[in-house]
């Protein structure tokens, strides 16, 4: 394989993607994780807040 490298700035470029390939991966496994645990947060505060049938109930009687 023979890349053609024209400038300092290409070549830092390509280094860089070559070496940063994994973390890149990993970073992005991270940020979807992070998602998900947010999601699973938000529907937890979801659920807490709905007034749960039995204590409307039982506030009523």
């Amino acid at each position: 394989m023979q890349v053609g490298i024209r400038s300092v700035g290409s070549a830092l470029r390509l280094a860089e993607s070559v070496l940063l390939a994994g973390g890149q991966r990993q970073a992005r496994r991270n940020a979807w994780a992070a998602v998900c645990e947010n999601r699973r947060y938000a529907a937890d505060r979801e659920r807490d807040a709905l007034p749960s049938g039995r204590s409307a109930e039982a506030g009523r009687s």
